[in-house]
Order: C-alpha cells, then sequence, then structure tokens
C-alpha cells in the first residue's frame, strides 16, 4: 500500500532516494504507461504498443519491457540497459497531487509534488538528496518536479492521442507468439497496435489533422517500434541461456 504525502522540505529534509534499477526497487514490471510525445525517445529501444482498461474501456499506450508478469528484461546488475528510462518508470517515487486553496476569494486547484514514503527507494542514508542543506530544492528534485510536468501533459495529451486514433478506425488487435531457443513460448494477447492499412488509405484532409497536432510522428514511431521485439526476444533467449 503506498503512502503518498505532500513533499515538504521540513518533515522530509534527511530524505535520500535509492536511484539503483533492481526488482528490489520495484522495477521488475513488464510494462509501463508513456504517452505520443515520449514514442520518439522510446522507439531506439523498446516497442509500444497499446492496450485496453477491462473496467473503463479506456485505451492508452504502454512501453515493454519484457514478455510476462514481472519481467524486465532490462535490468542488468543494479543498472537500467538503455540510454533512455520511461518517465513513468523513472520518477518513481514520485507523484503529481492536486492542492486547493483561496486566492483572492476565489477557489483555485495546484499541482503540487508528491512521495510514496513507503517506496523502498525512500530512505535518509544512501542516495539522492531532495533538499540543499540551508534550504532549496537540489538539482536532482528539480528534475523530478520537471518529469512531472511531462508526465502529467503528456498523459493528458495522450487520452487525445487515443480518441483520434479510434475515431479513424486506427487500432487493431494482435497477438503475438514468441518462441525460444529452449522450445518454450509465450504469447501476448491483449494489446493493439496501428492498422497501417486503415492508415494508408486515409485522406490527405485527415492527415494533415494528424500531422497538426503532432500525432502522425507519433504514429509512426509507435510503428518502427516494432522492430525492438527481435531486441527484447534476444534478451530473453540470453537469460534463458545463462541459467
Amino acid at each position: 500500500m503506498a503512502n503518498n504525502v505532500l513533499l515538504n522540505s521540513i518533515e522530509h529534509q534527511n530524505i535520500k532516494i535509492i536511484t539503483e534499477r533492481s526488482a528490489e526497487y520495484g522495477d521488475n514490471v513488464w510494462y509501463a504507461l508513456t504517452f505520443p510525445s515520449e514514442f520518439k525517445s522510446l522507439q531506439a529501444y523498446y516497442p509500444v504498443f497499446f492496450n485496453k482498461d477491462a473496467n473503463t474501456g479506456e485505451f492508452f499506450p504502454v512501453v515493454l519491457f519484457g514478455f510476462e508478469q514481472q519481467e524486465n528484461l532490462f535490468l542488468e546488475n543494479g543498472k537500467w540497459d538503455a540510454a533512455y528510462i520511461p518517465l513513468t518508470v523513472a520518477r518513481q517515487p514520485f507523484l503529481i497531487g492536486n492542492q486547493t486553496f483561496v486566492e483572492e476569494g476565489q477557489e483555485k486547484t495546484q499541482r503540487v509534488l508528491h512521495i510514496d514514503l513507503d517506496n523502498p527507494r525512500v530512505n535518509n542514508e544512501q542516495g539522492e538528496a531532495l533538499f540543499l542543506e540551508y534550504g532549496g530544492n537540489t538539482p536532482y528534485l528539480d528534475n523530478v518536479a520537471n518529469m512531472l510536468e511531462v508526465i502529467h501533459h503528456g498523459v493528458n495529451d495522450g487520452k487525445e492521442f487515443m480518441k483520434a486514433l479510434l475515431e479513424n478506425d486506427l487500432l487493431e488487435s494482435f497477438t503475438l507468439e514468441v518462441a525460444l531457443d529452449d522450445g518454450s513460448s509465450h504469447q501476448m494477447v491483449g494489446f493493439y497496435t496501428i492498422n497501417e492499412e486503415t492508415l494508408q488509405a486515409l485522406n490527405a484532409d485527415t492527415l494533415g489533422k494528424l500531422h497538426d497536432k503532432g500525432y502522425l510522428q507519433a504514429i509512426y514511431m509507435q510503428i518502427a517500434s516494432h522492430g525492438n521485439i527481435r531486441d527484447l526476444l534476444k534478451r530473453k533467449n540470453a537469460k534463458q541461456n545463462s541459467r
């Protein structure tokens, strides 16, 4: 159970964050939420697909790290074996919350930084400090705050992106059969990708609108990311063969 609290420099002056990457710190996830403006950075390393919330029916983009639950094939001896770590993973143990206040008689809401005090990265002995000795944020905390702003706007834009894909019938479900060197196999179901035939049939006006919003580039980045399935398979076989 998370213990999310509003971060402040008085109560949390001595907190430090461990930035190593391992299952011990919750990095053993096989996929994570992403958003269109991140696809360009992701497509060099990871496959990007789409998933559907079984409860709400809402679609959302995800970046894959493995083929099964609790499998992250990019974790290697306390490090993440890729030059770019997806922001929704890198931001741990921080998150954005909302705080309501009254200004000139009007109730307003602002985004504020929260921290999960029960996250295993949080401690008082080792890692990155959050606050300077005599006050103020450390560069590390400023970077976290900037990261969370990017995530906030990216996720909101992602909702509009998914709406545009659905309006133009650009999503199709797919099943991926993964055959390993040892003879075992994994079947990935429940994911969606871009229907390339439908994309090619879109008229110039629709393509122009997608381009103007930056969505056309994101679509092509998602398609390009498919090639990274081969790298995931190579990583999986290497781990299997090393046992």
